[in-house]
């Protein structure tokens, strides 16, 4: 059957209302789609997004039911962004508790327990003396004091610091703030366990900043804030343990990066009950530390929105004169809209003290027991003043000693890493399909964290668009169409061509190369001959320049430089942005959703050349039903190939799920041809032909290249 090209599709623009231009047909040069010198519209042209951003927005939704799904979707980002999805395998607790030591009405004592196998959590656990019954238990996630909780400064610091300024009443609370906090809690009838953070205190064979920093680890979703979320939960596990512990009476408390800690747990374990992170949420500054970074964590959110998941369960928070100075204007608010969509308004607060610097002192800690005393039905008269204790010695709250050594077991930094590896990958081998049950858990599993690392897929028609403006013109047998897209509200311009033949069957090819559009051209500006030959058996082809290629670039002709990474940690810059790679593979997606508008293409099936056969084959894995056919040539490439973070194929997590072919194997059962795997690590293709064999999908592997020859011959019977 033929067809000409219908009005609807000048109509449509082929990605929504537009205005028209007839121009004429095209000359030397390749055609543009915007003037030349000018660069498209595309917020993603500037400065990235930065953990220092004075400012980062987040607006809560309208409804419950829109809530509770971003919820959810924000949960698995989390999880899969700390290496978490699936979690790690833990080891038995075997917690040692040993050393106590008596005060007037409470007890210290020291305790170490198994995290993951090799990797022990320790700290100090603080009891009321006469307990009776079941009692609260606290988990104290301590932020970045020196050398943690055992930390201390001298009388005359503390006195001039904390005591002068109003902060603290005693000196051993402004001496051994860290100290102060649980000996309060304690005496209020709580179970109180803190806990080291790593390379802190007793927690030093790993370090607190280095272990995690290489490019191998972030292909791997290796990083310290996962290893310090693994220790929160398994420090949460510990004090459960307790037989005194109320599970219904959990609390979570912490200052700083310690509130970072506090937010993440909860935000990611049911189990706490009552919450009170200090001096970390904002929309201001995100957290400066690796213990606080990783990739993907914030992309299209904030710590407030982390920090909402905890509703409607009872969240209360203390700001200073840092980047928390705003919380009761920035910050509050938001989270007073989610708690109102759960009609318990009153069960979150805020308070700033803007006479103190960045602090957990006594003036807040008091709010904190008054919080506590309240939602963890401790029955205290109000209000909770601290009382004066007598600190211990930090080294005598030392968990390890002579009788007590740490375990002969305990990894370091790089045997840790080395064992998070071989457990992942044991994790994915385990989540290869056999049949039809277990490739539903594979597509789930792997899914999520290709929606997180890549894109969610192709947007629906109504999610596109609409484009600016469109030229047409008319030329020998075919219509050539220039029009830009972008999903509705992202701030993108993404440059198109398509040209659609007089004789038109319904068929798209929507190619796509690292070189742009302007592949579909030769020197001439007319259709290559492979193009040609499409054409001329009726098939429309379609051309974008992606992002960082084409008209992205001042001089179309030059390949992009490399994407600009914090030299220090990938983390601080793949937590907030997209790498360039799922930028692209985000484009693939949002072209094909552009033409699926077009409802004269009855079909569609995708190309991918050149750089852009590893994005076309990823954006395939999360097309769905949307796309008929895919040949791509890898050109060799695997994930394990990647050895920089400003490498353009940086993905990180590529390693962590199969590698290129893992993911890729998200396709399936649809049809898919890849060309170019001859070079492809062997280990990286096992999982496609696995996961295709599992699905009764036909896929096709060949070592050769693709030429221009052979994706005409490919489409053109």
């Amino acid at each position: 059957m033929n067809r000409k090209p219908a009005l609807s599709l000048i109509r449509l623009c082929l990605f929504g209302g537009c205005t028209l231009a007839l121009i004429s047909p095209a000359g030397a040069a390749p055609p543009r789609v915007l003037e030349q010198g000018k660069l498209p519209d595309d917020f993603r042209l500037k400065a990235p997004r930065d953990l220092n951003d004075k400012h980062h927005p987040w607006t809560p939704p309208a409804s419950l039911t829109a809530w509770e799904a971003q919820k959810d979707l924000l949960r698995e980002q989390l999880l899969v962004a700390e290496g978490l999805w699936p979690m790690p395998l833990t080891a038995p607790l075997k917690p040692v508790i040993h050393g106590k030591i008596e005060r007037d009405d409470y007890t210290i004592e020291k305790v170490f327990v198994a995290s993951l196998p090799g990797h022990y959590v320790s700290g100090n656990l603080y009891r009321p003396k006469k307990i009776k019954g079941k009692i609260p238990g606290v988990l104290f996630a301590h932020g970045h004091w020196k050398e943690g909780r055992m930390y201390e400064i001298g009388a005359e610091q503390a006195q001039k610091e904390q005591i002068d300024k109003g902060g603290e009443k005693f000196l051993a609370g402004a001496q051994y703030p860290l100290q102060a906090l649980p000996v309060s809690l304690a005496r209020m009838g709580c179970t109180v366990f803190i806990y080291d953070t790593i390379g802190n205190a007793d927690s030093k064979k790993v370090s607190h900043t280095e272990p995690f920093k290489d490019t191998d680890s972030t292909l791997r979703l290796q990083s310290s804030m996962g290893l310090q979320t693994i220790n929160s939960i398994r420090a949460l596990d510990f004090l459960l343990s307790l037989p005194e512990v109320d599970a219904n009476r959990i609390g979570v408390t912490g200052a700083s990066g310690g509130g970072t800690q506090t937010f993440m747990l909860c935000a990611l374990d049911p189990r706490p009950s009552v919450a009170f992170p200090a001096v970390m949420v904002s929309t201001a500054m995100q957290g400066g530390c690796v213990c606080e970074n990783c990739c993907y964590l914030r992309i299209g959110t904030n710590n407030v929105a982390i920090t909402a998941t905890f509703a409607p369960k009872p969240l209360a928070m203390t700001g200073a004169n840092d980047w928390t100075l705003e919380i009761e204007s920035k910050g509050l608010p938001e989270l007073k809209r989610i708690y109102e969509l759960y009609g318990k308004p009153e069960l979150v607060s805020a308070k700033c003290l803007p006479q103190f610097d960045h602090n957990y002192n006594q003036v807040s800690r008091e709010i904190m027991y008054g919080w506590f005393n309240q939602h963890l039905k401790l029955g205290l008269t109000e209000p909770m003043a601290e009382r004066d204790f007598v600190p211990v010695p930090p080294k005598e709250l030392s968990v390890y000693d002579a009788a007590h050594p740490l375990p002969a077991d305990a990894l370091d930094g790089p045997q840790l890493k080395a064992q998070l590896t071989r457990v992942s990958e044991a994790q994915f081998a385990a989540l290869l399909p056999k049949d039809a049950a277990t490739l539903a858990k594979y597509q789930r599993v792997v899914g999520a964290a290709a929606r997180v690392m890549l894109d969610k897929g192709v947007p629906a028609t109504s999610d596109v668009g609409p484009a600016s403006s469109m030229m047409e013109s008319q030329h020998a047998g075919y219509k050539m169409y220039r029009v830009s897209a972008s999903r509705r509200g992202a701030g993108e311009q993404i440059p198109i061509v398509a040209l659609v033949p007089d004789r038109f069957t319904g068929k798209g090819v929507l190619w796509f190369d690292g070189a742009g559009k302007r592949h579909l051209f030769d020197a001439e500006g007319r259709p290559t001959a492979a193009v040609q030959t499409m054409l001329n058996a009726g098939l429309g082809v379609i051309s974008a320049d992606l992002f960082q290629t084409g008209e992205f670039l001042e001089d179309d002709t030059q390949p992009v430089s490399k994407p600009k990474v914090n030299e220090s940690y990938a983390g601080y810059t793949f937590g907030y942005n997209k790498p360039l790679l799922a930028q692209r593979v985000h484009d693939v997606l949002t072209v094909i959703g552009g033409v699926k508008r077009y409802p004269d293409f009855t079909s569609l099936q995708l190309i991918g050349t050149g750089e852009a056969g590893t994005w076309v084959l990823l954006a395939r894995a999360l097309a769905g039903d949307t796309v008929e056919r895919c040949v791509v040539d890898l050109q060799g490439f695997g994930f394990s190939k990647v050895t920089a973070a400003d490498d353009p194929r940086m993905l990180p997590g590529g390693l962590k799920y199969g590698g290129i072919g893992g993911l890729a194997a998200l396709a399936a059962p649809a049809e898919l041809t890849i060309f170019g795997t001859r070079d492809v690590p062997a280990n990286e293709l096992a999982a496609l032909e696995s996961v295709y064999a599992a699905s009764k999908g036909n896929v096709n592997l060949s070592m050769d290249p693709l030429t221009p020859e052979a994706v005409a011959a490919a489409f053109v019977k």
